[in-house]
């Protein structure tokens, strides 16, 4: 996971049976639920709800399933205009959005190129591939009727994935969920997308941010309350050849692997922008990416740079004494802040 959770209340056996907790492999990753109600049944209930939720979004978006909406675009879309559900269409229009903000930073036709890479085994596209495939990626290849709610191709060999945005979607539709069932005290985490309502005991849930060079180390500690948090980082999916690590962070205008971080965690209201805004700012780099996130009302970012320093965003510094909120639980020195 790319977000560790750290409980820093001691908890009795009597009060932790008050809070429904369950882990579940679903979206490609690890989905973790955590929540309060009173009744242990309406608790339970709600936890169920979680799951199926997340199962049905799954159904919906993998491009890996055949029988997804998208897998479906995929195969047709350079033939003809294939008709999607209002939900599909919104998230792929919402995505459009964070292109036109980043200025195609973020793209979900990433996936023209990243089809190539396989991080299992070692393997990338050759020059000729890379060069031929990177052509396509271009959100403005997408054709969107609005009116129809179908979504076409202007060139074959295009396609899109939802990586960098559906997960932090179904975090937020699971807690809507919740709060629709009286629940005020929740967690919701898929992979690096994490949101919460509410607090843990009367104190803030702790978000942990791993280190993106040690898999048990943590770079900062984030005492959080009623906000989301994504992190992206080079250290999920990823090989590396010859000294150079290839991960699935693809820069739209190379089709290669964004390499000026290691990661980056935002802070925001909802997890489907911190999920976007995350990859986003993670192709952009450091001072661009820095520059996006000062220019966005209600956004925070941590970046870990190519050498392992921290930098924060102005609402961070302006938070005050930094040591005070985020508290660095490694051996890395934050670095000076633009």
């Amino acid at each position: 996971m790319l977000v560790l959770l750290a409980a820093l209340v001691a908890l009795s056996r009597l009060g932790f049976a008050d809070w429904e907790h369950r882990e579940a492999d679903i979206m490609g990753t690890r989905i973790t639920v955590e929540l309060f109600h009173a009744d242990p049944l309406i608790a339970a209930q709600a936890i169920e709800a979680v799951m199926q939720e997340m199962h049905r979004i799954d159904a919906t978006m993998s491009p890996y399933l055949e029988s997804s909406e998208l897998a479906r675009i995929n195969r047709g879309a350079h033939r003809h205009a294939v008709k999607v559900s209002a939900e599909l269409f919104a998230l792929i229009d919402r995505s459009i959005g964070f292109s036109e903000l980043t200025q195609g930073a973020f793209d979900i036709t990433f996936a023209s190129v990243g089809f190539l890479y396989d991080y299992r085994r070692g393997k990338r596209p050759d020059q000729a591939q890379l060069q031929a495939a990177a052509g396509l990626i271009n959100y403005q290849n997408l054709v969107m009727d609005a009116e129809a709610h179908t979504i076409g191709f202007t060139r074959p060999g295009v396609r899109v994935d939802l990586g960098g945005i559906a997960k932090g979607y179904a975090v937020d539709r699971c807690i809507s969920l919740l709060q629709a069932q009286g629940i005020r005290n929740a967690l919701v985490t898929a992979g690096g997308d994490s949101r919460m309502i509410g607090d843990r005991w009367g104190r803030s849930w702790t978000i942990g941010i791993r280190d993106p060079r040690r898999k048990e180390g943590v770079v900062a500690l984030l005492p959080l309350k009623d906000v989301a948090v994504s992190t992206s980082g080079d250290y999920e999916r990823y090989f590396d050849d010859q000294g150079v690590r290839y991960h699935h962070i693809i820069d739209p205008k190379s089709g290669d692997s964004a390499r000026e971080l290691q990661s980056v965690t935002i802070i925001g209201p909802d997890a489907t922008t911190t999920d976007a805004l995350s990859t986003s700012v993670f192709v952009l780099g450091r001072e661009r990416g820095m520059q996006l996130v000062n220019g966005l009302p209600d956004i925070d970012a941590i970046l870990v740079d190519s050498k392992g320093r921290l930098h924060y965003s102005l609402g961070l510094q302006a938070a005050g004494n930094m040591d005070d909120y985020v508290k660095t639980s490694t051996e890395t020195e934050p670095a000076e802040n633009p």
